[in-house]
């Protein structure tokens, strides 16, 4: 019985393929895909598509196993199995801004693309903050005066440092992960269970 596996198109596919091909996969048919959206392979079926729409696909069935930044899991919290962190992918979130929010003397204002895990984050401070949803480079905001600060994923802060922004501090480290399907852990228990096993003894050895 074929896995289906759907991959968050760009960064994470990558690193996901040459992963598998590191364990030995044979993902050929994948490396000249061209802009298929969906390949078969030898023991397994793929198809790519955005982070938040991976999640779906897993979530109703669609596919059985998924590939997905934590960011996804943590902000939209689909009813999916989380099974393991993967050894790439490797980010966080923070709180980055031009200065320290507490010289702000009124109610901050924060931008970011992640409204649910900013929330969280002030909550679990105990500070009451307005949130700025934004879709695109939320460095912006504070250099233009929109926020006092961004709640954004950094890997390596380059960005920030380019438009004078700095981290004030660290909300929490990211990983990609492998979820699952809850109902297909059960109904292919026999084809994905050696999977998974597989990724997960290589990531205790990493």
């Amino acid at each position: 019985m074929k896995i289906n596996i759907a991959l968050t198109k760009g960064r994470l596919e990558k690193q996901f393929l040459q992963y598998l091909k590191s364990l030995g996969f044979n993902i050929e048919p994948l490396e000249n895909k061209g802009r298929k959206l969906f390949v078969e392979a030898e023991e397994m079926t793929f198809i790519f598509a955005k982070g938040v729409d991976v999640a779906t696909y897993v979530e109703y069935g669609i596919c059985d196993l998924g590939i997905i930044g934590e960011d996804i899991l943590v902000e939209y919290q689909p009813d999916v199995f989380d099974l393991l962190p993967l050894p790439f992918g490797k980010c966080r979130f923070a709180l980055a801004g031009k200065k320290s929010l507490e010289n702000v003397q009124r109610k901050r204002r924060i931008a970011t693309k992640y409204p649910n895990i900013t929330h969280r984050y002030f909550r679990q401070k105990q500070e009451s903050v307005d949130i700025v949803k934004l879709e695109g480079s939320v460095e912006l905001a504070p250099i233009l005066g929109l926020a006092d600060a961004i709640v954004d994923i950094v890997e390596t802060g380059t960005t920030l440092k380019e438009n004078g922004l700095e981290i004030l501090d660290e909300v929490q480290p990211i990983t990609a992960r492998l979820i699952a399907n809850r109902s297909a852990l059960k109904i292919k228990k026999s084809s994905l269970d050696p999977f998974i096993k597989k990724l997960q003894q290589e990531v205790i050895f990493k």
